[in-house]
């Protein structure tokens, strides 16, 4: 899209929290791309480190400050097959930006709970999501997206 770099996020992901707040309202044209990152925190202290550096992220980009779920951090897989599915039916960026903010502004875990609460947020039906979660299509499109999103990119000059 437009040559831009696609945004790759997992909604596990605090900083993509940060991050996707500021897209949105910056640079609408950028493709949303849900994937499954691999967990970056070994240890308490990073997760520690992790919590101060996206509160203070998230207070410097004028957003909410942020209420941390429980727990913490969570395993994302439901929330990002819904995310998928959402791209799929061109709601990627609306569906994320409210699961976003159920996690980090509400303090609310991507539970099924959580995953449809985000999608009433953007008027996707709560059945069609369940369903879209059990899709092996969802699944594989999800694969493949990570699997992209690992790939060398260019240097850009």
């Amino acid at each position: 899209m437009g040559g831009r770099p696609p945004f790759f996020f997992d909604l596990s992901d605090p900083a993509a929290y940060v991050e996707a707040e500021r897209l949105r309202a910056e640079d609408p044209s950028v493709e949303w791309v849900p994937v499954l990152a691999p967990s970056a925190y070994r240890c308490a202290e990073e997760v520690a480190a992790v919590r101060e550096d996206v509160e203070r992220a998230a207070a410097a980009a004028g957003l909410q400050p942020v209420r941390w779920p429980d727990p913490f951090p969570f395993d994302s897989r439901r929330a990002m097959l819904a995310a998928t599915y959402a791209k799929q039916i061109g709601r990627a960026v609306a569906f994320s930006i409210a699961a976003f903010r159920q996690a980090y502004a509400g303090g609310r875990a991507l539970d099924d709970d959580g995953i449809l609460i985000a999608g009433a947020a953007c008027e996707m039906h709560p059945r069609a999501i369940l369903r879209a979660l059990e899709l092996r299509s969802v699944h594989e499109a999800l694969e493949q997206a990570t699997t992209r999103a690992a790939e060398p990119r260019p240097a850009t000059p």
